[in-house]
């Protein structure tokens, strides 16, 4: 059990194990961390907005959000959120909760009723991803929290969820292989704030930053886009600073008719990685958009709006936005809108070298590739019995497996396998 004192965590110092027993641990983009080893262990985590906990349901700033989990044996149970910024809250356990310790089959929803504190969503606007790692011993956090006197959740040290996902593997290590498992939920942030944010009991943790009653909450600053010169002047699609011209994207800006879909150039076209990339404001629904070029190839492509902001969040986790995120690569097709499917959904879909996007309103932006996404097109797409995706593509016991509006696919004994819901 945690031992509370004078509102301190007592926690003891871990050290990285390189024992031939060493729990595994996989961290992917996906799930933050995930255990390769198949367990009988299991914990289920949801938000209120979706008792699925496979959707991808939206808050606005100043809602409240409530957090439900279940585990199928008695664990001790930690709840991370990673918010669009990268900056990492613990909500459980925290100074107003006996214990982390939750009983098998005992449904807990936090706050729970009467609670000193609440779970309201503060922001930025963008992709939050909730991690629930239950443990059949309790773990030693002391790497990546910290209680502070007065206050009631803890200080993470720890930015961004690829940070997260290692540290966590460390923790898990001298687990059994088989004594730790983990769920992830999504949702978004956006829209119009509450006008009347709702008044916390004593303390509040907000979505995706912990508040508490002495010191106001900080704003994370923005997520930085690819850096890229700033023109002083009106300058053309595909105008370097050096006031010359890529051909490519000038004719793609021909091509999608950019003067009604990607609107005036904020940027010059400026390197990024082994290609070139260029800015432009966008036109109503269409929003910010760039063109990719990438190196050796004839044509550039655009993105816009949702799968954009998606697409550099992915490049930003990866490699602090200095290139595309390997698991998508560059552009390589023109950004399509995908009329209304038989489940009544419409959306977006961006192609690229390695993978894809598909962005909706209802679910949110998700990437899908290799054999997943094969069988996902060769059925289809979003337009087949399985819809669009709920969720990024993931791992399960070491293989990739996607989830639908219609379906899931799964790959077992490296055969790529579709089920109907």
């Amino acid at each position: 059990m945690q031992q509370h004192r004078k509102g301190i965590l007592i926690l003891s110092t871990l050290l990285v194990s390189g024992a031939a027993g060493a729990s595994p641990a996989k961290i992917t983009a996906q799930t933050i961390i995930v255990n390769p080893v198949e367990t009988t262990l299991n914990v289920e985590v949801w938000v209120n907005k979706d008792a699925s906990g496979r959707g991808n349901p939206s808050y606005r700033k100043g809602e409240n959000i409530k957090i439900g989990l279940k585990t199928n044996q008695d664990a001790y149970v930690y709840l991370f959120n990673v918010n669009a910024n990268g900056v990492v809250d613990l909500f459980y356990p925290n100074s107003y909760e006996e214990s982390n310790f939750v009983k098998a089959g005992v449904t807990r929803v936090f706050p729970p009723q009467n609670a000193k504190y609440a779970f309201t969503v503060g922001g930025p606007n963008g992709q939050d991803r909730l991690l629930a790692l239950a443990s059949t011993r309790e773990l030693d956090l002391n790497d990546i929290v910290r209680f502070v006197e007065g206050q009631g959740f803890a200080e993470v040290s720890v930015k961004g969820q690829e940070n997260l996902a290692r540290a966590l593997s460390i923790v898990v290590n001298p687990l059994p292989a088989d004594g730790w498992t983990t769920d992830t939920v999504t949702f978004r942030v956006g829209g119009q704030p509450v006008s009347t944010p709702p008044s916390p009991p004593q303390d509040s943790a907000t979505g995706t930053v912990t508040i508490t009653p002495d010191r106001p909450a900080q704003q994370p600053a923005p997520s930085p886009a690819p850096a890229a010169s700033t023109p002083t002047t009106n300058i053309q699609p595909g105008e370097r600073q050096n006031a010359a011209r890529d051909q490519a994207m000038v004719d793609a800006y021909a091509r999608l008719k950019g003067e009604e879909s990607l609107g005036p150039a904020t940027t010059y076209a400026t390197a990024w990685g082994d290609g070139l990339w260029q800015k432009f404001r966008g036109v109503g629904a269409y929003g910010d958009a760039v063109l990719l070029h990438a190196n050796g190839s004839s044509r550039a492509y655009a993105v816009h709006g949702m799968l954009l902001e998606r697409y550099l969040a992915l490049a930003k986790a990866e490699n602090g936005a200095t290139r595309p995120p390997n698991r998508l690569g560059w552009a390589a097709g023109d950004e399509k809108v995908i009329p209304q499917n038989s489940l009544g959904t419409s959306g977006l879909y961006g192609f690229f070298q390695n993978g894809a996007l598909y962005g909706t309103e209802k679910y949110g932006v998700f990437w899908l590739s290799g054999n997943v996404l094969k069988t996902y097109q060769g059925l289809g797409g979003s337009g087949s019995f399985l819809g669009f995706p709920t969720r990024d593509q993931y791992q399960i016991s070491g293989a990739w497996a996607a989830d639908f509006e219609g379906g899931t696919i799964r790959t077992v004994n490296g055969v790529v396998k579709v089920y109907r819901k």
